[in-house]
């Protein structure tokens, strides 16, 4: 495969509109992951019974904990998927499969209204919200690689860091403006529900996007010679077993301080430190910013 004819493919707009694609689902799933962090505390209340608040509060973040351990399975699914049927469908069908988990989330009824069926329900939307959100990653990240000149490969996918911590930032910021315009006794009544379903027109509109794209140059080559990947994670596993375990170990090292930092700050300002939300909300969309 000549990579000189393949970059030749790839224009300039061309690669703009694939930055746009590849970043904004990663903007889209981590908004609304970092949405469910900022808003742990009113979730327990919520979705959890009160007998006890900090057994409501751990089970909070044990659903979210839930939603970190499918992701590699998120992860295996999608890539086998996009090397299978490129980029572009996948890309598709993973910001969709967000978008619909997180209007489930947004309109979910509360304990007080269903019962036990309130956290079951809240599971079973995360650990879908958690798939896609291994599949969206992974199959980015691919997506721009191989839309990127070869010289610039690196500053491409670095789009995907800038899509995220932009989410992160956008989500402190909406937590800040909700818990200034309402108390806390309206936000735990609905006013948590707005969030999540801010990030359903943004899901559509990354769905947009993403539709209007042509999947990437190497992978339309790889059609058209009939070498498309039918075992891709067998390869992964049998010829590439060293940069996977690397690329683990950097990613265990990389989140654990990344979450630590961003999503329980946030609680720990509010249970230990007994800031209000919305000074929480605004140290966490200053710690955002300086990440």
């Amino acid at each position: 495969m000549n990579t000189k004819n393949i970059e030749g493919q790839i224009s300039r707009k061309g690669l703009r509109t694939s930055v746009a694609a590849g970043s904004i689902g990663v903007f889209v799933h981590w908004f609304e992951w970092a949405i469910y962090a900022y808003l742990a505390s009113t979730i327990a209340v919520v979705f959890f019974p009160q007998q006890d608040s900090t057994a409501a509060l751990l089970s909070v973040f044990a659903v979210f904990a839930i939603s970190f351990g499918v992701r590699p399975l998120g992860a295996l699914v999608f890539g086998t998927l996009g090397d299978r049927i490129g980029r572009k469908k996948t890309l598709s069908i993973v910001i969709l499969s967000m978008s619909g988990a997180t209007l489930v989330v947004g309109l979910l009824p509360t304990y007080d209204a269903i019962g036990l069926w309130a956290p079951i329900l809240l599971v079973a939307a995360r650990v879908v919200q958690g798939l896609a959100a291994g599949g969206e990653f992974g199959s980015a990240a691919a997506f721009l690689a191989e839309y990127s000149p070869r010289k610039h490969r690196g500053f491409g996918v670095s789009w995907l860091e800038f899509g995220s911590l932009l989410g992160f930032l956008a989500a402190s910021l909406v937590v800040f403006v909700l818990s200034s315009a309402m108390d806390a006794q309206a936000i735990a009544d609905g006013g948590w529900r707005i969030p999540f379903l801010i990030a359903v027109p943004l899901g559509v509109i990354g769905f947009y996007i993403r539709s209007k794209i042509e999947d990437t140059p190497e992978f339309r080559s790889l059609e058209e010679l009939g070498n498309v990947p039918q075992s891709p994670v067998k390869e992964v596993f049998t010829k590439h077993r060293k940069q996977l375990l690397q690329m683990s170990g950097l990613e265990v090292m990389m989140h654990v301080t990344f979450y630590i930092v961003l999503v329980y700050l946030l609680t720990y300002q509010e249970k230990v430190l007994g800031f209000d939300a919305g000074t929480a909300a605004l140290l966490s969309t200053a710690a955002s910013w300086q990440a």
